[in-house]
């Protein structure tokens, strides 16, 4: 299904968008990639939306990307004997391990790996930072603190801990068993919450064995401080600024989402900005005028997708959310401006003879008539790296693997078209010219340039480009062999 945008949208699924007929309108309306959340609905629900999917996929021959968000470990205070509490500001908090019922002075955390890592002056922010406690003293099963910022809090209120990094594993007993189910179902991709270091993302990496690419979610400090290493760990990235915005001041948000799809981009992978995007169309039709410039900026500074949460999952107008991107998307894609930003923040280091080629193929298309990019990829990794360089022509991705297909869905203007094993370079250029021409991105007498590897269907060894025509009795003429 051809689309008139490079950027991706990710969609997610719940109550609201759980049939084949809604799933598949989201998918008509502009829904690339669509993200099942782990934190909600059975394995049971989780199946069905899967089949879904394939079938929608089936039907419409169209490749689409399955996300599966693993909840990550949930850190939350006990419960109240009078279900909530006021705490004033300067009074003095206790957090300990007793199970018994809090009141205005205590309450259970039971998490004794936050006591051993808590040093006095680090935060505590309780309910989505709304209340603010700094550690004064503590112990292996306590901590006293200062209220700074006062409010109500009740029972089972998440904590977040910004200053230390817990010694807590990013994948808890469920998502460990949610991660085997997803895998064994055929996700395409596996977001990792709670990642705080690299080795996060290699266990998450060899509990899938290779069933699924690993994104990792960044949504706390530990992470933007290793962010290079974790990247490098990692197949794709997910900026959470939801939670970012909780564990770090706002004004920090911003220019750490910038760097962050820089370096996503320069190292050819892909990179979702998500929450909070439309979050005013839960509830209505249009949008904020500051959500669609929030959207429009993760547009400008080149991230691969924009995803939609609660908007798509429990909204009242899912279809028109996704219409929303949709349109936002193609409005800034159109602007002389989007191309300058674009082609100005182009730095990649160019290491390989695929770099070398991928760089000349967006050279030539730019410089002379021609259609499209038509890459021959078993790995994805050619595609991955047309798309770092952001060509100005559509990008045809050419695969006989479907689990490859699927996963360049998620990647920045990659279109991707199912093809045979090839053996020779001439049946490469002839599928090549088919594709561009039935996909609707070129006509007979139009150029496309095509780029391969040789031996075929090995990963790795793109080292082949040529500029070929569009009609197959041209490329006989002029390919003999």
């Amino acid at each position: 299904m051809r689309r008139h945008r490079n950027v991706k949208i990710v969609a997610t699924l719940g109550p609201a968008s759980s049939d084949y007929e809604m799933i598949r309108a989201l998918h008509e309306a502009g829904a690339d990639v669509f993200r099942l959340n782990m934190s909600h609905g059975s394995h049971e629900d989780i199946a069905e939306r899967h089949r879904i999917i394939r079938q929608i996929e089936a039907d419409l021959d169209s490749p689409i990307a399955i996300l599966a968000d693993l909840q990550g470990p949930k850190l939350r205070v006990g419960v109240f004997a009078n279900g909530e509490e006021d705490l004033e500001e300067g009074a003095e908090f206790r957090l300990d391990l007793d199970e018994a019922e809090g009141d205005a002075s205590r309450v259970c955390l039971p998490h004794p790996e936050i006591f051993a890592a808590l040093e006095p002056g680090a935060s505590l922010l309780v309910n989505d930072g709304k209340i603010r406690l700094k550690v004064t003293e503590c112990g292996k099963d306590f901590a006293r603190t200062e209220v700074v910022i006062g409010g109500t809090i009740s029972n089972r209120k998440g904590v977040n801990v910004p200053d230390v990094v817990l010694p807590v594993a990013a994948l808890s007993e469920k998502d460990r068993k949610d991660l085997e189910f997803v895998c064994d179902l055929g996700v395409d991709w596996l977001a990792l919450s709670f990642v705080q270091r690299p080795e996060d993302v290699t266990e998450a990496r060899e509990l899938a064995a290779g069933r699924a690419a690993i994104l990792s979610k960044i949504e706390k400090p530990a992470a933007v401080e290793r962010f290079d290493a974790i990247l490098a760990a990692s197949d794709g990235i997910m900026v959470a600024r939801g939670d970012l915005g909780v564990e770090l001041p706002v004004q920090n948000v911003p220019p750490i989402q910038k760097r962050l799809v820089r370096k996503c981009r320069a190292a050819a992978k892909p990179v979702i900005v998500a929450t909070q995007m439309l979050e005013s169309m839960i509830e209505s039709p249009m949008p904020t005028r500051a959500e669609v410039s929030d959207v429009a900026t993760a547009i400008y500074e080149g991230a691969d997708a924009i995803m939609l949460s609660a908007e798509s999952a429990a909204g009242d107008y899912p279809i028109e959310a996704v219409t929303t991107m949709d349109n936002v998307a193609r409005e800034v894609e159109d602007d002389p401006t989007y191309t300058e930003i674009i082609e100005a923040s182009r730095r990649a280091k160019r290491e390989s003879v695929a770099d070398g080629i991928v760089a000349a193929a967006r050279e030539i298309a730019e410089t002379t008539d021609i259609k499209a990019i038509c890459c021959f990829t078993q790995s994805g990794t050619t595609a991955l790296l047309v798309a770092r360089e952001r060509p100005r022509v559509p990008i045809i991705a050419l695969t006989n693997l479907r689990g490859t297909a699927r996963r360049l869905a998620l990647s920045w203007g990659v279109n991707c078209v199912m093809t045979g094993e090839l053996e020779r370079f001439k049946q490469a250029v002839l599928n090549a010219a088919r594709a561009a021409r039935e996909q609707g991105y070129a006509e007979a007498l139009d150029q496309i340039v095509v780029t391969a590897g040789v031996p075929f269907n090995v990963p790795g060894t793109t080292n082949i480009l040529r500029v070929a025509p569009c009609q197959e009795s041209l490329i006989y003429s002029t390919d003999p062999g």
